[in-house]
């Protein structure tokens, strides 16, 4: 579907809280978590995958599942859920000290999206442009990385950015913590949009995601 679908708001659970952080109190929030990823950094090692690519479908295939993490205003303010949302990550250039801001588009087939996605970064690696492609869809998410800096605490100032429904995540680097491998990983949430309940279920599924990673072969 290349539109959002609009909420029945009169059938919608979410309604009251909605409104109350769309009208009264408008606020998004950011948390910080460590992310236990040991199998994980185990199984890309033993396999063909890069790491990159492999966090990025992990977390574009959680953030798929909820359709609170898909949503968008429509022009009259009202809310909107997409059928599937895309992830838009950026790839870092050496060479200028600039990244671009790339776009594969979500398959939960991870094989089918792990080559898009090598592909796309192959095809963009010498393009030192901010947002390179000239057909970037809409319904993205936003994906970063600080890949030489673990932190334990990140926080985005968004202009104007009450009116972003959609999460926007950011990792850090690998750190160890006794005998585990964690990932920092900070999610910015609209209010309006999902509450901790929503943000904490996130959390857990993608480290559920990392801890069996058989999708990997």
């Amino acid at each position: 579907m290349t539109e959002p679908r609009p909420i029945d708001l009169a059938q919608w659970p979410r309604r009251e809280h909605f409104e109350h952080y769309r009208q009264r109190t408008q606020c998004s929030y950011e948390i910080t978590v460590d992310v236990d990823v040991t199998a994980f950094v185990e199984a890309v090692r033993g396999s063909d995958a890069t790491t990159y690519a492999s966090q990025i479908w992990a977390i574009a295939t959680v953030v798929n599942r909820h359709p609170e993490f898909r949503m968008q205003l429509l022009d009259d303010g009202s809310p909107a859920v997409w059928d599937v949302v895309h992830p838009m990550f950026t790839v870092f250039h050496p060479e200028t000290e600039t990244f671009s801001a790339l776009v594969v588009s979500y398959d939960d087939d991870f094989r089918r999206f792990h080559a898009a996605a090598r592909r796309t970064i192959d095809e963009y690696r010498d393009d030192v442009r901010m947002f390179p492609q000239d057909d970037r869809p809409r319904n993205v998410f936003d994906v970063s990385t600080f890949p030489r800096t673990s932190f334990t605490g990140f926080a985005l100032h968004v202009r104007d950015g009450y009116d972003h429904l959609l999460p926007i995540i950011t990792l850090g680097r690998y750190r160890t913590v006794g005998e585990r491998t964690v990932v920092p990983l900070a999610l910015q949430v609209n209010h309006a949009a999902a509450d901790g309940f929503h943000a904490s279920r996130l959390v857990t599924e993608l480290e559920a995601l990392f801890a069996e990673p058989t999708w990997l072969r």
